[in-house]
């Protein structure tokens, strides 16, 4: 039986995970936790939840102790966007968070599963079918600590046998969650403002292309990839996955067609502008389907219609 601990629990993924897993595992064998409680966040009226700073060994080692945790999925990072404003607490969180939950997956023999992002490719980058293996030279510090993280969960892997398994996610698009400082949360914001006020300026450029992912796909690949044959995978820290490309042009116009009133203004922020520009405009993800078969349900026009029906349900 698998007894789950998910870090970062109130961000962007992983209050849907912590709901998607429970549906799965049972709601006693998943615990979700963060660095402080959120009165009137929905997770602190659903089950358990403790909390937790990853960058304090101690009390983290004492929850896996008295939970019996067999599982981390280490969600708790700062992203593109916010990283930059403060690189040190970044790197901190990032690295130091991460190396705290293999050293204790070393010790007590736990798997862990942590996300790692496009951003670990920079400007050396092929751009299109952007291979699982190949030049990663970030200009952000976050890409920067995903690169760090990915060698250092390989490490832990060949070194002392922890498993360890990572996918790479694209930009994520979700109805339940708000983003959290990443360069691609326009992707999310631009449903809202469609539905509240049928306009929205991006913050991307036209034109710009990036790899994006509805929600549900990635709960999807999370629990596939824990779940894989540990003998199938030939990589482990981190997968490439994918489910669809496109600019805020191509988005804007998918919209149009369920409200179409609606209209897209650009007012681009510069240095936000600069990562996207460093990033692939798509991923090869055929590893993780040869590996561990990944293959993800929705595209632009499915997750359109989908997000904007949730939406209009959520907010009116």
């Amino acid at each position: 039986m698998k007894k789950i601990l998910i870090t970062g629990a109130l961000g962007q993924i992983g209050t849907d995970l912590t709901r998607y897993m429970r549906d799965i595992y049972g709601e006693d064998n998943v615990l979700p936790s963060s660095r402080k409680r959120k009165e009137g966040h929905p997770l602190m009226d659903e089950g358990e939840f403790v909390t937790l700073d990853v960058l304090n060994y101690e009390v983290m080692e004492k929850i896996i102790i008295e939970h019996e945790i067999t599982h981390i999925v280490h969600l708790a990072a700062i992203l593109s966007g916010t990283g930059e404003k403060n690189p040190q607490v970044a790197w901190d969180i990032n690295m130091n968070g991460l190396y705290n939950v293999l050293e204790i997956a070393r010790i007590h023999g736990l798997s862990v599963l942590v996300p790692s992002s496009i951003a670990v490719f920079g400007e050396s980058t092929p751009k299109e079918r952007t291979p699982q293996d190949t030049v990663m030279r970030p200009s952000t510090i976050y890409g920067v600590s995903k690169v760090s993280g990915e060698l250092l969960a390989d490490y832990y892997h060949s070194k002392f046998g922890v498993d360890t398994r990572g996918v790479r996610f694209p930009g994520l698009i979700s109805s339940d969650a708000l983003p959290g400082g990443g360069t691609t949360d326009y992707a999310v914001h631009i449903f809202y403002e469609a539905i509240k006020n049928k306009r929205y300026a991006s913050f991307i450029d036209k034109g710009t292309f990036m790899d994006m992912m509805y929600m549900p796909d990635a709960l999807k690949a999370i629990v596939q990839l824990m779940e894989a044959d540990e003998s199938k995978l030939k990589h482990r820290n981190a997968f490439n996955i994918s489910a669809m490309s496109f600019d805020p042009e191509m988005l804007g116009e998918e919209i149009k067609k369920h409200i179409p009133e609606f209209e897209l203004d650009y007012d681009v922020d510069e240095e936000l502008q600069g990562i996207a520009n460093s990033w692939p405009n798509s991923l090869d993800d055929s590893e993780a389907k040869a590996q561990w078969g990944w293959e993800p349900e929705y595209d632009l026009a499915s997750m359109t219609k989908d997000m904007l029906e949730k939406l209009k349900n959520k907010i009116g």
